[in-house]
């Protein structure tokens, strides 16, 4: 009911979903935002090197992109993991006492998995495309 005694409109799942998105909770976007700075700046970082690799620069160590792709996956996955854990607490009803649990770090490692993904593939299959001109 609203406040002049009406039904409340029904909302479709769709404007529920964009409602929930528009107003989500800080902790929650500071944590998917941690995630994302890193695997951005990491993933910026994976691109230059690749592109260096590839136009023929002669790089100490020789080509490492692989170890460096699973330094970068981890890298994210940990700062998601460890970042969630710092500012994503459990409810505790009442009282100003902070709980911390594994699980709030395990919130962030799953949470981190898809925004490195994703982050990769952006950058080395809609970015690299359009600096190297194919």
């Amino acid at each position: 009911m609203t406040a002049r005694g009406a039904p409340a409109r029904r909302r479709s799942a769709l404007e529920v979903r964009w409602r929930q998105f528009r107003n989500a909770p800080r902790p929650i976007v500071r944590a998917v935002a941690s995630s994302l700075v890193v695997a951005v700046a990491g993933g910026l970082v994976y691109l230059a090197y690749d592109l260096a690799i590839e136009a023929g620069a002669v790089i100490p160590g020789g080509d490492l992109r692989l170890l460096f792709l699973a330094a970068y996956v981890v890298v994210v996955l940990a700062v998601g993991s460890v970042v969630t854990w710092l500012v994503v607490p459990q409810p505790t009803g009442s009282g100003t006492r902070v709980v911390r649990s594994p699980w709030s770090a395990a919130l962030g490692l799953f949470a981190a998995i898809p925004i490195c993904y994703l982050v990769l593939v952006a950058l080395l299959e809609l970015i690299k495309p359009l600096l190297v001109g194919r």
